[in-house]
């Protein structure tokens, strides 16, 4: 860790100045995950300081737009800039993605920031099954990455009108509506391998990658243990509540014990989400522009920023 600077929650919440609180608990209420507890005041002292942050790095960008285009004679140049956010299955990774979504539009209402999950670009199940790598759902190559990084180029390059296929967590499988982004100002796309690059192909140097549009990174981190836990304990929750509902796939799910039910929630950890996390996510951390690491109870108790 010695390309970053790392800092406890206390220092880090230091760093916030006069950012405002303008999120309510209300909104943070609609905005929190399963299992997650995450409160005003972490909020306060881990998200507003990121918050001024990101500000910094977007007025630059947005400063170095302007000096392109004067260079350019006064040609318009759109060119968003791109948060990426990554780490692994029950870390949280998407309420991080939501809540700074919503700051940045309260604090930033001049400019338009859209959220896109990568959960959209997985294959269909059926082309899944017929590559034989259902049970691979998540790893790199379960994801349509072609159509994933044109997509991202697309937006980057400034095009107008960009579109991204919706995923339903509820049938476990892509929806077949788009989710349309028009010129956003602010791109923030969430999910397990947005942090991959041409090192985890060693053989392939054609490749590109989510990563390379990248303006700022932000990996959410917590210990493989830690990771197991919460998984276990969302899937029982899950199998009292998103289970049951008409057109579940995991409806078979909801007539086992809770014993066998924690079980196969471990089993599928340790085959799948924990393989993928060792294998492909894990070692992408050290790319990001900034680590959230959490403890118990999903809270965040350090952060680390690359220098």
């Amino acid at each position: 860790m010695n390309s970053y600077l790392t800092f406890t929650r206390e220092h880090w919440a230091e760093l916030r100045k006069s950012t405002p609180m303008t999120l309510t608990e209300k909104e943070l209420t609609s905005l929190r995950g399963i299992n997650e507890n995450i409160s005003i005041d972490e909020v306060s002292e881990i998200y507003l300081p990121l918050i001024r942050l990101l500000q910094l790095h977007i007025d630059s960008h947005r400063e170095k737009n302007i000096i392109l285009e004067k260079f350019l004679s006064h040609q318009d140049i759109k060119s968003p800039f791109i948060i990426g956010i990554a780490g692994s299955v029950a870390v949280g990774k998407s309420t991080t993605a939501r809540i700074i979504q919503t700051l940045l539009k309260q604090l930033l209402p001049h400019l338009d920031t859209q959220l896109v999950t990568t959960d959209g670009f997985l294959y269909p199940n059926e082309v899944l099954k017929a590559k034989n790598i259902m049970h691979k759902k998540g790893f790199p190559e379960s994801y349509d990455t072609h159509s994933l990084v044109s997509f991202v180029s697309d937006v980057k390059s400034g095009k107008k009108s960009v579109s991204a296929p919706l995923y339903s967590h509820l049938t476990y499988n892509v929806t077949g509506e788009r989710k349309v982004v028009e010129s956003p100002d602010i791109l923030i796309i969430e999910g397990l391998n947005v942090l991959q690059n041409g090192n985890d192909y060693p053989d392939d140097q054609h490749h590109r990658f989510v990563s390379d549009f990248l303006n700022f990174s932000i990996y959410v981190d917590a210990s493989p243990e830690q990771l197991k836990e919460w998984y276990v304990e969302r899937f029982l929750k899950l199998r009292e509540s998103a289970f049951k509902e008409h057109g579940s796939y995991f409806s078979h799910y909801t007539e086992l014990s809770t014993a066998d039910s924690i079980k196969k929630a471990q089993h599928i950890w340790d085959t799948i989400n924990g393989l993928n996390l060792e294998e492909n996510i894990l070692p992408t951390k050290n790319r990001a522009s900034l680590i959230l690491s959490k403890g118990e109870n999903h809270s965040i108790n350090q952060v680390a920023i690359r220098k």
